[in-house]
C-alpha cells in the first residue's frame, strides 16, 4: 500500500512524540513554526513565541510523557493539514505513573523544511 498525505501527517505526531521522549525541549520546540501558537495540556498560559513554547515543554518533559494517538481525524488543505482527536499521556510525577486522556488539534503549515505545527491545542477531557 502506497504512502499517502494522510500518512505523512499521521506520522508528523510520532515525530512529535519521539521528540517528547528525548527529554529535549529545543529538540520537540524546533517541530513548532516560529508564529505558532500553543494551548497545552498542563498550562494556563498560551504559549506565542519559540521561548515560551520550549519553556513549557522543559517543564512538561520533566513528566517523562509518552503519547498515543486513541483517535485522530485528518483533514488536509493544499498546504496546512489539521490532525484532531483524542489521545493519552503516559506521565511519571513524583515517581508514580499516571495517565491523561486529552483532546487535541494540531494544525500544520507546509515550508521550505517541511511541516511544521502552527497551532496545537491540547486539553483534558472534561468528563
Amino acid at each position: 500500500m502506497p504512502f499517502t498525505a494522510r500518512d505523512e501527517i499521521a506520522e508528523l505526531f510520532n515525530d512529535w512524540n519521539f521528540a517528547l521522549q528525548s527529554l529535549d525541549a529545543a529538540k520537540v520546540g524546533a517541530l513548532y513554526a516560529e508564529d505558532a501558537v500553543l494551548l497545552p495540556t498542563v498550562s494556563n498560559e498560551i504559549r506565542k513565541t519559540p521561548a515560551a513554547i520550549q519553556d513549557y515543554f522543559v517543564r512538561f518533559l520533566k513528566k517523562k510523557p509518552r503519547g498515543r494517538i486513541i483517535q485522530q481525524n485528518i483533514r488536509l488543505f493544499d498546504t496546512l493539514a489539521i490532525n484532531s482527536g483524542i489521545y493519552t499521556f503516559d506521565l511519571t510525577i513524583d515517581g508514580n505513573d499516571a495517565q491523561l486522556l486529552c483532546r487535541y488539534t494540531f494544525v500544520y503549515r507546509k515550508e521550505p523544511q517541511g511541516w511544521k505545527i502552527i497551532e496545537h491545542h491540547s486539553s483534558v477531557m472534561p468528563e
